[in-house]
């Protein structure tokens, strides 16, 4: 099993590291929100172990991001310092699965996230998706179009994917930026590159594409059979 932490306390995250490490999983680490984002979307996790104060983008929105933007059914287990009532209702308002105060346990971590992970693996959930000929599998990271697997560099799958979950959305430069790289790019170029190999990859041959450029405001992912 996957698991990533997300948290910016260096110590704290070095115990849950060697701890889970030894127990058998197989573990990455994030020090804020956008890097934990990152991870997630270009990467498969089976629970993501999040801190509330994370720098950046805190955990609350990051949870928020996940299961809305992202539409993903990870498990949440969310460390906080807050033990109030209302702050352990907002953690699971965002979407968090489970709530563990600190100090904890890192033998109760290793209970609650076994716990999360027997839960998932009885839920039946469908979260693939698909726009016309185009289709991704976030179980097995797969994205087929036409039937076809689509042979693509983790950026320009981030980045695919990131459309393909609001067919329609038209997105700007800076936020496909961020959800991809994390941070704005110093060259449109950057960017530009990515979505070229998109456009020769979706490209059918009346000269319709899925990647439309709306000039001097963004990029959208359609689907030509409503065109």
């Amino acid at each position: 099993m996957r698991i990533l932490i997300a948290e910016d306390d260096a110590d704290i995250a070095g115990n849950l590291y060697d701890y889970l490490t030894a127990k058998g999983y197989e573990v990455d680490a994030a020090p804020n929100g956008l890097a934990a984002l990152h991870l997630l979307t270009t990467e498969r996790f089976d629970a993501i172990v999040l801190d509330i104060g994370l720098p950046g983008m805190d955990g609350l929105t990051l949870a928020r991001r996940l299961r809305g933007d992202a539409r993903m059914s990870i498990p949440i287990l969310m460390l906080t310092a807050r033990d109030a009532l209302d702050d352990k209702l907002a953690g699971f308002d965002a979407g968090a699965d489970d709530y563990l105060v600190k100090p904890f346990s890192l033998k109760e971590v290793d209970a609650r996230i076994q716990a999360l992970l027997k839960r998932a693996q009885g839920r039946v959930v469908d979260e693939a998706v698909r726009v016309g000929a185009l289709a991704y599998d976030p179980f097995s990271g797969n994205m087929t179009w036409q039937g076809k697997p689509l042979k693509l560099s983790p950026k320009s799958l981030n980045l695919l994917v990131t459309m393909l979950r609001q067919p329609g959305r038209l997105f700007t430069r800076e936020e496909l930026e961020q959800a991809v790289w994390g941070q704005q790019q110093a060259s449109s170029d950057t960017l530009r590159s990515h979505l070229s190999q998109l456009r020769r990859e979706l490209a059918l041959p009346d000269g319709q594409n899925m990647i439309e450029t709306v000039h001097g405001r963004g990029y959208r992912l359609v689907n030509p059979d409503d065109q």
